[in-house]
């Protein structure tokens, strides 16, 4: 979809400044957020594209003037909402309760669910999955289809319409524009493309500098022959 999230190659934000011996948390409540969400995905809750597409869906605004967390943060409570796991009102009620200082949460631990969610931060097998043989090879020509999906999509606005050429075939993978929603894992080809900065962001851009961006084979077609 087309939304502010997808920032690559806009201007007028200024630079990405590091913080100096950034933690890993700013706040406790940060890592409970990390916790939620890997609790979630073991549990089958929501996939990852799915998690995207939530964050995908805050208004404009929200996004920018929210930090990492805090888009984590709605991503989960729109998609426990959606999906039936809580409800607005027991969410809303909870959180007067604790403002209040009533009602504390009780202690809690599971340590399969635990052991499960610290396999998954090593552990992905179920992102490669069997698939159809590619059709594209190492060196072929191509060029990124040229349209604005409604949905969840991992080929970002700059990227559509360009001509590049392949430089790797990784496997066959999930398909994310599916896999958000509920429309299977339709895992196939997936493939380093490598496009010519200029290609991507024309002659303001860094003169022949390569840029490699993963693609699925949807969102390929080979380039016309040169005339």
């Amino acid at each position: 979809m087309n939304g502010i999230h997808d920032m690559g190659g806009m201007h007028g934000f200024g630079p990405v400044e590091p913080e100096p011996n950034e933690p890993v948390f700013h706040s406790r409540w940060e890592s409970r957020v990390l916790g939620l969400t890997r609790a979630c995905g073991v549990q089958g809750i929501f996939n990852i594209d799915e998690s995207r597409h939530a964050i995908e869906r805050m208004a404009p605004g929200d996004y920018l003037a929210s930090s990492y967390y805090e888009r984590w943060l709605d991503r989960n409570v729109r998609l426990l909402v959606e999906k039936g796991v809580i409800t607005r009102e027991e969410l809303e009620r909870r959180m007067a309760d604790l403002a209040a200082g009533r009602d504390p949460a009780p202690a809690h631990t599971d340590p399969d669910l635990q052991a499960r969610m610290v396999r998954t931060l090593t552990e992905r097998p179920h992102f490669r999955q069997p698939g159809p043989p590619p059709r594209f090879n190492a060196g072929d020509h191509i060029v990124t289809r040229h349209d604005a999906p409604v949905g969840h999509t991992r080929l970002p606005r700059y990227a559509r319409g360009k001509h590049g050429v392949i430089a790797r075939s990784h496997g066959s993978y999930i398909f994310p524009d599916t896999n958000a929603h509920d429309g299977g894992h339709q895992a196939h080809p997936l493939y380093s493309v490598r496009f010519h900065a200029a290609e991507l962001w024309g002659v303001s851009a860094e003169s022949w500098a390569p840029v490699h961006i993963d693609l699925w084979e949807r969102y390929l077609e080979a380039a016309p022959p040169e005339r």
